[in-house]
């Protein structure tokens, strides 16, 4: 891969803003209101994966209150991209993993429409611990849905579904992806193996070998939902607070501004390391194949 490649983010006009699209091996961070276009975004991002990689990319959902993005209506209106789910199954057949008509899926939603908020200011301690306990035993599809397509080739992953908190140590969400972001993306792909075979990683350790990828050529997009609905509020808030942002290579907020009597859609880079960036707030629409700069 050369020095110089760029993950492209699928939105036509944006990737010269960003110096060419965003780094592979990095966090992209896409801050916005509920229906504010981060899903649309989100699967722009992945798709874009079917040209540069001849793959598109892998949507993992972490929504659970019952209301989901419609990940799929989504992919099929814009794309015709018919999403293959992956079911959140607390036990992965390991035998046969490496086989080519091995199906892994395109998204999986790992809480199964729970329907319920998963933020420590919305449970007790009992359903705090239920839910820790619920995130523990949903690691190992985790792990197998990620590892199994980047096997394959799959080189971008988007993680939707990061509800608006006031502190990271409060949302389970926040926790998952911790992990999945420190202990699955950028982990070296044999101890990826080992976390997901266990015992029997001597019996697949050849196999491991022989698909071993590179996880700085992996791109990550998360989606995160605030509570600011305007753009002005998200540029004002601290760009430091707390992990998620701080550690993200790239950051861009969608959000609504006000011309005249109307609303309407536009985002802001806030961050974006590697290259100059435009500081600039660009206006967009969202049509039948997602977003579109105006």
């Amino acid at each position: 891969m050369p020095d110089n490649f760029r993950l492209s983010t699928g939105v036509e006009g944006l990737d010269p803003l960003l110096g060419g699209g965003l780094l592979p091996g990095t966090l992209t961070v896409v801050v916005g209101s509920t229906g504010i276009g981060k899903t649309q975004l989100g699967l722009q991002f992945a798709q874009a994966g079917c040209c540069q990689e001849s793959r598109p990319g892998i949507i993992f959902d972490m929504s659970s209150r019952g209301d989901g993005q419609n990940h799929a209506d989504y992919a099929q209106r814009m794309f015709g991209w018919n999403l293959q789910v992956a079911q959140p199954q607390t036990y992965v057949a390991r035998d046969g993993f490496f086989d080519p008509g091995r199906v892994h899926g395109d998204y999986l939603h790992i809480f199964d429409q729970q329907g319920r908020r998963v933020t420590r200011e919305d449970l007790d301690f009992e359903g705090w611990q239920q839910w820790q306990a619920e995130v523990t035993r949903r690691l190992t599809a985790s792990i197998a849905f990620f590892y199994g397509n980047f096997v394959r080739g799959t080189r971008r992953a988007v993680v939707d579904g990061i509800e608006p908190v006031d502190r990271p140590s409060d949302s389970i969400q926040f926790e998952l992806f911790e992990y999945i972001y420190h202990q699955i993306l950028r982990k070296d792909p044999e101890w990826v193996a080992r976390d997901l075979f266990r015992e029997h990683f001597l019996e697949h350790a050849a196999d491991a070998a022989a698909h071993a990828y590179d996880p700085a050529s992996i791109g990550c997009m998360l989606l995160s939902t605030s509570h600011e609905a305007t753009l002005d509020g998200l540029i004002e808030r601290p760009l430091d607070q707390g992990d998620l942002l701080s550690g993200a290579n790239t950051v861009i907020y969608l959000g609504k501004i006000r011309e005249g009597t109307r609303f309407r859609r536009a985002m802001y880079v806030a961050k974006h390391r590697g290259s100059v960036c435009p500081d600039q707030i660009i206006p967009y629409q969202i049509g039948d194949r997602g977003i579109s700069l105006l």
